[in-house]
């Protein structure tokens, strides 16, 4: 009897000392530092292995509306990257645009946690890590929450301070920029602005340049959109090109992919196929029935004019340097479906060397334009 009555004593003291006040502080509670350790050792793990990845830059572009023909280099660091995990560049111009292209979209890092990729200049820049199963769009509105494979974002508005080497041509009253950074038209070729010039007679020249492999290429843009109107090219002969050399006089609107960029052309080649064929009139996209119109064009020199309007855009080829195109055509086509309007289009000469066929360039090319002219 007189042990159960000490063992409810005993029970009970904790109870008669707090009555007391006799209770021990938080600071000396068991529980306390039971909590405590636990808040230790989770800040501790996430000390060592959740670290929120994080993505800097180290070299940024210029701030400029370079679109697709100016390149430069973009360059960053990244902290708690896992090894599988990539960069990817985009620019912003009008939308955001994978870099340096849809067909090389990833940019690996390095071991020493640093990342460089060419990029073409915009307005803004931003760097998404990114995990193995991230696929990137060309381009999109607006960037991507993190999650979806998307780890870590990072955006930076180009650099004021800088400005882009632009390479301007006088032709025909216009100014034209020449091409400096790669494209994939036709396969993946590279641009030299030197191999545009004009002669003493106000003459155009285009050329390919370079070695088998190694080509560099040539291509000019207007600075403005002229829009609905006449547009015409006069040209020297171009039947002595080798298959594989392309040249396309075309309008290009790069954002407007939903209206496929706006592009109407006017090809000279035979895309490596030895073919008699060798021009071509075209609206985008060329793979649907009706988009292309196919002739031969002999030596000599001739003129095209292209007439765009709402609805229809009217092809013409005559024979010499007559811009009047009175008398009878080489070629002629109108298309009146699928046809673009106005937006912010620029008329585009490309000469190019074209990859993807069974005869790849041997010996280079070049071309002549004595004259582009244009009436609405």
């Amino acid at each position: 009897m007189k042990n159960g009555v000490r063992g409810l004593c005993i029970l009970a003291r904790p109870c008669h000392c707090i009555s007391n006040r006799r209770r021990a502080s938080p600071e000396r509670s068991p529980l306390f530092f039971y909590a405590l350790l636990l808040l230790l050792l989770c800040t501790s793990c996430s000390r060592i292995g959740g670290k929120t990845p994080s993505i800097e830059f180290t070299r940024v572009p210029p701030a400029d509306r370079g679109g697709p023909d100016f390149l430069d280099t973009i360059e960053g660091r990244v902290k708690g990257a896992k090894p599988q995990q990539k960069i990817v560049v985009f620019t912003h111009n009008n939308v955001w645009w994978v870099q340096p292209g849809r067909n090389e979209p990833y940019t690996a890092i390095k071991p020493d946690s640093t990342w460089s990729s060419s990029t073409h200049v915009g307005m803004e820049y931003a760097a998404l890590l990114v995990d193995p199963s991230y696929q990137p769009p060309a381009a999109m509105d607006a960037l991507p929450a993190v999650g979806a494979g998307v780890v870590a974002i990072a955006t930076v508005p180009g650099d004021p301070s800088k400005h882009v080497q632009r390479h301007v041509v006088q032709f025909s009253g216009y100014e034209w920029v020449a091409r400096a950074a790669p494209s994939d038209r036709g396969g993946k070729c590279d641009y030299d602005p030197a191999n545009v010039w004009t002669d003493e007679n106000g003459a155009l020249h285009m050329r390919i340049s370079g070695t088998p492999g190694a080509w560099k290429c040539s291509e000019i843009s207007l600075t403005s959109s002229l829009g609905y109107g006449t547009y015409v090219f006069v040209m020297r002969d171009v039947s002595k090109l080798e298959p594989a050399a392309v040249f396309s006089t075309f309008t290009w609107d790069g954002p407007a992919e939903k209206e496929n960029h706006r592009e109407f052309d006017i090809e000279v080649g035979r895309w490596g196929e030895d073919s008699r064929e060798n021009a071509r009139y075209a609206i985008q996209p060329y793979y649907v029935a009706g988009n292309v119109s196919r002739f031969v064009i002999p030596a000599g020199s001739f003129a095209h004019s292209i007439r765009w309007e709402a609805g229809r855009i009217q092809f013409k080829t005559v024979r010499g340097t007559n811009i009047s195109f009175r008398g009878p055509s080489l070629a002629e086509h109108s298309f009146q479906s699928g046809v673009p309007s106005p937006g912010n289009e620029r008329v585009r000469m490309s000469l190019y060397a074209f990859q993807r066929g069974p005869r790849p360039l041997e010996k280079g090319a070049e071309i002549v334009v004595e004259k582009f002219q244009y009436s609405p």
